[in-house]
């Protein structure tokens, strides 16, 4: 019976939902919400992230020479387990204040480190990993999408977020690569700002509000509950998908096999390697000292 009640429920809150969005009139933006708004969103924020992935990792070996990828490795991962942590808590809110105010917070708060690539690498590198409480701006973009389909053009849509997402990182790349080989890594910099800054602009004259104040749960009385912000809430009750199950068996296959690398590999069987790689001249190669510690992918300024 409580099931039954629950469906009920949920069919007149969509049924409500469609007839608000659809006959309220939108409060701010430009037209009605879709899912371009939110496409529009996405690539902008990812393009202009995936312009520094060059500079980025130049910056890292300057600043941590000789441990980049541990460092950048820590980075990522203190962004990451923050994001996890906030994502609940930020869609819990973003369903009382509405999506777009929130939209312009996590936009804000995750392209805010970019300007600081050419100041202050440290201050950069710190607040990457601090800006990992408002780094999801996907929990958000869902939740707009969400507001604005119906259940079944609702995997299609993501779908299509999910798309936008990937594109954008394809692209930007070598694109920022490029520009910081021929113009220098500040143009790169300037150039990822300025496309944060419009990012921000867009939403905030162009996205309109995807969940109207009548629809939100403050307007009925029901406080966020800590279930709502616990991301540990549903875990049991979610069994991932095949390309994350993968994702997670490869992550921990990558950590037992980073266990049993030897510290120091052995020079004996290295030696008749060196000596097959000969110079044109016929003079061997000379491997580095053991001492000194370089890292294959960044020795040369060319990588």
């Amino acid at each position: 019976m409580t099931q039954k009640k629950k469906k009920r429920v949920n069919r007149s809150l969509l049924l409500a939902k469609k007839i608000i969005i659809k006959d309220g009139g939108t409060p701010q933006g430009f037209g009605s919400p879709s899912v371009y708004h939110a496409v529009i969103v996405i690539f902008l924020e990812f393009f202009a992230w995936g312009l520094l992935t060059a500079p980025t990792l130049g910056a890292l070996h300057e600043t941590f020479p000789k441990h980049t990828f541990l460092m950048n490795g820590l980075i990522q991962g203190v962004k990451g387990l923050l994001s996890f942590l906030s994502a609940p808590l930020i869609g819990a809110l973003s369903d009382v204040w509405g999506r777009k105010s929130f939209l312009l917070l996590t936009v804000f708060f995750t392209c805010a480190p970019i300007p600081l690539l050419k100041i202050s690498p440290w201050w950069y590198f710190a607040i990457i990993s601090v800006s990992g409480v408002f780094a999801v701006t996907f929990s958000v973009i869902f939740a707009y999408v969400a507001d604005i389909t119906q259940e079944h053009e609702r995997s299609m849509a993501y779908g299509m977020v999910s798309a936008t997402f990937a594109a954008s990182l394809v692209t930007s790349p070598a694109i920022g690569a490029y520009l910081s080989q021929v113009y220098g890594d500040s143009l790169v910099v300037v150039l990822a700002s300025a496309i944060a800054m419009l990012d921000i602009c867009f939403i905030l004259v162009a996205v309109p509000e995807s969940l109207p104040e009548k629809m939100r749960p403050a307007s009925w009385g029901a406080p966020i509950s800590w279930e709502q912000a616990d991301p540990f809430a549903v875990q049991s009750a979610i069994i991932p998908g095949p390309p994350f199950l993968f994702g997670a068996c490869s992550v921990l296959l990558a950590l037992l096999v980073a266990l049993f690398i030897p510290e120091h590999p052995h020079m004996g069987t290295r030696a008749g390697s060196w000596k097959k790689h000969t110079s044109p001249h016929g003079h061997p190669h000379s491997p580095h000292p053991p001492g000194e510690a370089k890292e294959p992918l960044l020795q040369d300024t060319n990588v």
